[in-house]
């Protein structure tokens, strides 16, 4: 063992009898469930490493001893970049508020997205807000799509690089996957097919932008939701197309 290791062992054998018997139940929790029957396998992946995926697995785990809720965005990120950090990745937040990437890797910067649904499909990915669409111009004209569309093209460009972590299968057995969608993959919405729902009771009305391969098989859609928030969903985005960095999967009694 090496030393750096055993001195925090000391350190903390040293102070549980200063604990509560609160404090020393929550602690026996945290310690069970790194006892749990667990799997975390890396897939495809040079930015995920094998010691890195345990150590987010584990994260996972004490989530989960407290919660039966799938992981948040919001712990995502921070969770992320503590464990780069433990590994010595040179990552951070990006500012609050900003409207592009949520963390950077290696001067990477990475978009972050979660999809937890009840309905959630396992080979189609589902993004339920991708993005803010604005209070911009946005009616029953069809043309207003072209321009919803290129404002989805222009955000594109704040990123290097989306990775979305779902949770395919919830207590008490959890899998989770982490997924890359290629940012050229949403790039080739700007030959898309466009088409705006002008049946719908909807103001601004919806409209979808359908994106495909040569063989005419869809790949996905863009989602132009009118409703109260208006943003631009990500629906069907068959994850062929797509990298699997790597899976976890555990249960929690």
């Amino acid at each position: 063992m090496p030393d750096d290791i055993e001195k925090k062992i000391d350190q903390i054998i040293d102070s549980l009898p200063n604990l509560t018997k609160g404090q020393i139940y929550w602690v026996e929790q945290i310690i069970e469930s790194f006892k749990s029957i667990h799997e975390f396998k890396v897939l495809d992946s040079k930015l995920i490493s094998e010691d890195i995926l345990k150590d987010f697995g584990y994260a996972l785990l004490i989530h989960h001893t407290f919660s039966n809720e799938p992981f948040s965005k919001d712990k995502f990120e921070y969770v992320l970049v503590r464990i780069l950090e433990m590994h010595d990745v040179n990552s951070g937040h990006a500012p609050r508020g900003n409207p592009g990437h949520d963390i950077t890797i290696n001067d990477t910067k990475v978009s972050l997205k979660t999809q937890a649904d009840r309905n959630i499909k396992e080979d189609y990915l589902w993004i339920s807000k991708f993005m803010e669409l604005g209070k911009g111009n946005w009616g029953d004209n069809p043309m207003d799509l072209t321009l919803l569309l290129d404002q989805f093209l222009t955000h594109l460009q704040n990123y290097d690089r989306i990775l979305i972590l779902r949770a395919l299968s919830k207590e008490p057995t959890w899998h989770y996957e982490l997924v890359e969608i290629p940012i050229e993959l949403l790039r080739e919405a700007e030959n898309g097919e466009l088409e705006m729902k002008i049946e719908s009771v909807q103001f601004p009305k919806p409209g979808y932008c359908y994106v495909k391969g040569s063989d005419d098989e869809l790949k996905y859609q863009l989602y132009f939701d009118g409703g109260s928030e208006r943003k631009l969903q990500i629906k069907s985005l068959d994850k062929k197309f797509c990298r699997v960095h790597c899976e976890l999967k555990f249960t929690i009694d």
